[in-house]
């Protein structure tokens, strides 16, 4: 698998001394908290899905999310991260995660663009990505975005107090490949609160590599797929940050911040309800 020194989403690796470390259980005044952490996040990714057009630079959708998260009283949780340079990943066509925003990377219609971004917030992180498509798109990459979002909520109905993370991974396995597309396996969702990365890592596929913990009320996890079109391979470039698909097949990602409840769970950055 893919190690990297520098990651905004979780290297899937196993780590026995972070599993040692636990999981955060948060309490309902550290929730309230992550509500709105995680609402500013919604209310950026929504705004800069309404705007986007061709002929912007991914440095002008940065400059607009870090002036949002500003404005709503928080801070980019990316910018400054490992020493990370913008307050989004902006990913374009074969970048997988990770792409640094640049006044130089103009967005041009058909393009397949992941905006991913995070807001810290009295304490308290929230984290979510989207997946664009910037005009009109081909056919085959409105599908691979439309089962990447498949596949996000797909793992999220699996999730509830007594479950287990592989009940989540499973469901997103078996939707992506049964739709042809492939997962990448060298990023991975992640626990999320005080820390941007918390335990536990949030697998995308079913794997022995790391335990199977069982889901507790209170818990918040940032649940993540990832989804290529051809080889689930990734690379990285010379930045030591953009990973791109190995054969320059499209990439496509979306992700939640997630609460674990007794009964099921709550998607703290839901875009849907702004």
């Amino acid at each position: 698998m893919n190690i990297l020194s520098n990651l905004l989403s979780q290297p899937a690796q196993p780590s026995s001394k972070r599993q040692r470390r636990g999981i955060e259980i948060k309490s309902p005044r550290e929730i309230d908290i992550m509500r709105q952490s995680g609402k500013i996040v919604a209310t950026v990714l929504k705004e800069i899905s309404e705007l986007v057009q061709p002929g912007m630079t991914t440095a002008d959708l940065d400059a607009y999310a870090e002036k949002r998260i500003r404005e709503m009283g928080a801070t980019p949780s990316f910018k400054g991260y490992h020493g990370f340079t913008g307050s989004i990943c902006s990913s374009i066509n074969n970048e997988v995660v990770h792409g640094i925003p640049s006044p130089k990377k103009v967005i041009r219609a058909g393009d397949v663009l992941k905006v991913d971004t995070g807001a810290f917030f009295q304490g308290f992180h929230g984290d979510s990505c989207i997946t664009i498509a910037v005009g009109e798109v081909t056919p085959d990459a409105a599908k691979l975005i439309r089962v990447a979002e498949e596949a996000l909520f797909k793992g999220i109905e699996q999730v509830k107090a007594g479950a287990y993370l592989l009940d989540i991974a499973g469901a997103i396995e078996d939707h992506v490949k049964g739709n042809g597309f492939s997962i990448v396996e060298d990023f991975t969702g992640h626990g999320v609160g005080r820390n941007l990365h918390e335990e536990p890592s949030v697998f995308n596929f079913r794997t022995r590599e790391m335990p199977n913990v069982k889901l507790r009320s209170g818990m918040t996890l940032a649940i993540e797929p990832i989804l290529n079109a051809g080889s689930k391979f990734t690379r990285t470039l010379s930045d030591r940050w953009t990973a791109v698909t190995v054969d320059n097949s499209l990439s496509a990602q979306f992700e939640h911040t997630v609460l674990v409840t007794e009964s099921g769970y709550e998607i703290l950055t839901d875009r849907t309800k702004l």
